[in-house]
């Protein structure tokens, strides 16, 4: 006869069909509340997109779309009035394409030392500080950039880019040349690596301090007539975008484990041949996702580029010329939205939503970009 213990164990075990309907309609109550959380962010995001859409699209039934995209005409009270805003967007991009030249590079070089250079004891002293820039209000960096950094700009503007090349190519030309000495001395033999990888590091390093100081000679002769312009803003807005980049691609580095590294080393590379055949293309894709939400922060930001950056709907001459003032889609929405006539039809109103309507699509388009990178270099390394 079976065991009196293992029967009322059994029974135990065993749910009365009471507290069953308990347990599943406890579940279900559960995943319903979950469901419904997740709803309201997505909800809330379509009711922003319905909303801006719905008021974008009268003014292109008004004014059609080839005044707005290929216009560098900005005069909303004129009379009549021109609403061209192919000056501002390319305002845009280029403070944004000066914000990722400022935090990619630097962002992506200090994700590496976090992850693969820096011991332990560093690494939980510098990434704290890192990630207190950005608990800094943006109106702090606005009134910075306007009261100090642009006076100090226009009058030794030379002097400050002088210091920040030297500041910046500085350690990137040494980081740079140790790394590509590693990579040529790699296939010659031991015994003679040592010495050809110092030749080779001082060669290189010789022609980056040449280059220096070539650069630095045109750089003093520099005059800056207005210290609020684009280079301001994109240093400004480069280092508010820095501890996005570098959170996220420190992150994608970690995320590459420790037995790709291990097994790099096991092999006989060396740690610039492991970083930069193995670690870095194994966290491509999300160190090209903290680049794009990096340049995402700078596109998306407001209160800097208002105080900062001139105000000037003009194209620069050359268009790549960070030194005269420029205007910005989200500074225009800021700045004229008081001003705007708040009627039905109006459309100096609606051209605001339109911009508005531009940088959502912006947004949307990046964000595809980046996780269309993401899927091909996981489908690369599962295929590989």
């Amino acid at each position: 006869m079976p065991d009196s213990r293992i029967l009322n164990v059994s029974r135990d075990l065993v749910l009365s069909r009471r507290a069953s309907q308990i347990q599943r309609l406890t579940s279900l109550l559960g995943r319903s509340f979950l469901f419904m959380v997740t709803s309201v962010s997505v909800l809330a995001v379509l009711f922003i997109i319905i909303f801006i859409t719905r008021d974008a699209f009268p003014f292109f039934q008004i004014r059609g779309f080839r005044e707005f995209f290929t216009s560098t005409h900005w005069f909303p009270s004129g009379n009549p009035p021109e609403f061209g805003a192919l000056s501002i967007i390319t305002g845009s991009a280029l403070v944004a394409m000066g914000a990722a030249i400022v935090a990619v590079p630097l962002g992506v070089l200090a994700a590496v030392c976090l992850s693969d250079v820096l011991p332990f004891s560093l690494r939980q002293v510098a990434k704290p500080i890192i990630e207190i820039l950005a608990a800094i209000p943006s109106v702090a960096y606005g009134f910075f950039a306007l009261v100090i950094f642009a006076p100090a700009l226009q009058e030794h503007g030379g002097i400050i880019l002088t210091v920040c090349l030297w500041m910046l190519a500085l350690p990137a030309a040494l980081l740079a040349a140790t790394v590509i000495s590693d990579l040529v001395v790699a296939g010659i033999p031991t015994s003679r690596r040592p010495a050809m990888r110092g030749i080779c590091w001082l060669t290189l390093v010789g022609g980056a301090l040449f280059a220096l100081v070539q650069g630095s000679g045109h750089l003093l002769d520099l005059t800056i007539s207005s210290g609020t312009n684009a280079l301001n803003v994109s240093i400004i807005l480069g280092i508010m975008a820095l501890p996005t980049v570098v959170s996220v691609s420190e992150d994608a580095l970690q995320a590459v484990g420790r037995d790709l590294r291990e097994g790099s080393y096991a092999l006989g590379a060396t740690r610039a041949e492991t970083l930069v055949k193995t670690i870095i293309p194994a966290a491509a894709s999300g160190i090209a996702a903290a680049s794009i939400l990096g340049i995402m922060r700078a596109v998306g930001e407001t209160m800097v580029v208002w105080m900062a950056s001139g105000n000037a709907a003009q194209i620069p001459t050359p268009w790549y010329n960070l030194l005269q003032p420029v205007r910005t889609l989200t500074a225009t929405i800021a700045g004229d939205m008081g001003e705007a006539d708040h009627v039905l039809g109006s459309a100096r109103y609606h051209v605001l939503f339109a911009m508005a309507l531009s940088l959502l699509l912006f947004s949307f388009g990046s964000n595809f970009v980046s996780e269309h990178i993401g899927r091909k270099f996981r489908s690369r390394q599962a295929g590989g």
